[in-house]
């Protein structure tokens, strides 16, 4: 196996090294910014949608204060407002998802899913818990779900505390099974937003792709420069060395010396076999007859 082709083993094989673990850490980055910005996309979801809650208490509510003596509105409903304004959303994006779930709702629709119900409870467990991140298989794929709790405040037991309390209305709607039995301050749900991880995972891929694309054909181009290197700076001279070797050795004592032009150490090696060419002639001239 020649010189050339060794250092061309070795030299791949580190290079190739190389690219693995710089590819490795490249994926680890872009899956992790990835995360992070679906993860502010789910926060600013949430966001959204608690101010909406807030708008339609404190903007909604008062102007249909008084037709609610005789007509339950569920549109005055913060919890109801948020929910309604997302399922508008889901019309043109239908793989994101909120939820005010809920372990004992008035409207069913609200009920807690097996999943959020693990939420809830972690969140009771933990009072101090002010929000959970984590990630699911949905039909529509991998997802990232952001979760905050919901705590009973005083004006949630107006209609939640007890069905003897509740207005008249609501119970005329909703009937008295569910919903009640709210105590102030209990984690009652939770606000569940979901994004799909897809479209941020594909983006993170195709930069991936194109990264990978970038440092193998650095590598390449690096590998080639470098065998031209050690092609004229160190193969070209030994093979002439080796070659005027074997002429000599065969007798030929008109083998044209060794350029030794520079003061490297082939040239430092070049300059001996030169001299030792000479000595080796001078040697067979006196014995020479």
């Amino acid at each position: 196996m020649s010189l050339l082709v060794r250092i061309n083993l070795v030299l791949g094989a580190a290079l190739a090294i190389f690219g693995v673990v710089l590819g490795y850490c490249c994926w680890e980055i872009l899956e992790a910014n990835a995360k992070r910005e679906v993860t502010r996309e789910a926060a600013l979801m949430m966001d959204s949608a608690l101010a909406t809650r807030t708008y339609t208490s404190m903007e909604i509510l008062p102007l249909l204060a008084e037709r609610m003596k005789t007509e339950f509105l569920p549109q005055t409903v913060p919890f109801y407002a948020a929910t309604q304004n997302f399922l508008k959303l889901r019309e043109q994006h239908p793989a994101y998802l909120y939820k005010e779930a809920t372990l004992n709702p008035t409207n069913p629709r609200d009920r807690a899913a097996d999943w959020e119900g693990d939420l809830i409870q972690q969140f009771r467990s933990d009072p101090a818990t002010h929000e959970i991140t984590g990630e699911r298989d949905t039909p529509r794929g991998r997802a990232l779900y952001l979760a905050r709790p919901i705590r009973a405040e005083s004006e949630c037991l107006g209609c939640h505390s007890a069905a003897s309390s509740a207005p008249a209305t609501l119970i005329a709607r909703y009937g008295s099974d569910n919903g009640f039995g709210w105590e102030l301050n209990e984690i009652v749900g939770a606000h569940v937003v979901s994004v799909p991880l897809a479209g941020a995972m594909a983006s993170a891929e195709a930069t991936f792709h194109a990264i990978v694309t970038a440092i193998a054909a650095v590598l390449i181009t690096l590998l080639a420069i470098v065998n031209g290197v050690v092609y004229f700076l160190v193969v070209r001279p030994i093979r002439r060395m080796a070659g005027a070797a074997e002429e000599i050795s065969s007798g030929n004592r008109t083998a044209a010396e060794i350029s030794a032009s520079s003061s490297s150490e082939l040239a430092m090696l070049a300059q001996s076999f030169n001299r030792l060419r000479t000595s080796l002639e001078k040697a067979m001239k006196l014995l020479e007859p």
